[in-house]
């Protein structure tokens, strides 16, 4: 698959199976169009605050859904007013895992359901 242009176009795509991962030179192309995720430990994380636990949770619930769809699940970390996403694919290299496309585009979805969900003061 080539690399989308814009987060948008990248919202727009569907997970599917993968078996390789992404070279490094992908990964730096792909992350360009999430400037608020990195790469830590191997995975595509993004830490998300909200005012209290309501909205945490409502954005999890969101997030559920959009992951059950995609059938590609993230780590959560869940406090009071954070939720932690972090992205890999556990199937990609023989099993060995890395980042796949799948990461990216669930991550641009996240993004995309985060700000749905922020109400203006």
């Amino acid at each position: 698959m080539s690399t989308p242009t814009t987060a948008q176009m990248l919202r727009q795509l569907h997970c599917a199976p993968r078996q390789d991962a992404l070279s490094a030179a992908a990964v730096a192309a792909w992350l360009a169009l999430l400037p608020e995720w990195t790469v830590q430990n191997d995975k595509l994380c993004r830490d998300f605050g909200f005012k209290n636990y309501y909205q945490t949770l409502a954005f999890v619930n969101a997030l559920a859904w959009m992951i059950h769809t995609q059938d590609h699940h993230p780590e959560l970390i869940i406090t009071y007013k954070t939720c932690a996403v972090r992205y890999d694919t556990h199937s990609v290299n023989q099993g060995a895992g890395g980042l796949s496309e799948n990461d990216f585009i669930c991550a641009a979805k996240a993004d995309d359901i985060y700000q749905s969900s922020q109400v203006a003061p």
